[in-house]
């Protein structure tokens, strides 16, 4: 675990995200962090496919819409 200088006003805007997020600054920071790494590391998938791809991994069962 180490530090990391980030600008100002990214606090600001990480501490302003976790308030709705319900996360911690520091969770906030880390998401985005791992999100970026995941969208340079496949360019062609959405935020939506990142996070439904994080979700599976971690064997979460996702609820299925109700079709009509």
């Amino acid at each position: 675990m180490g530090l990391v200088k980030i600008d100002d006003k990214l606090h600001e805007e990480a501490r302003r995200a976790s308030a709705v997020m319900c996360r911690s600054i520091n969770a906030q920071a880390e998401f985005w962090m791992k999100i970026g790494m995941l969208a340079e590391a496949n360019p062609t998938l959405a935020f939506n496919d990142l996070v439904k791809m994080q979700l599976a991994e971690a064997n979460v069962c996702l609820a299925q819409p109700r079709v009509a």
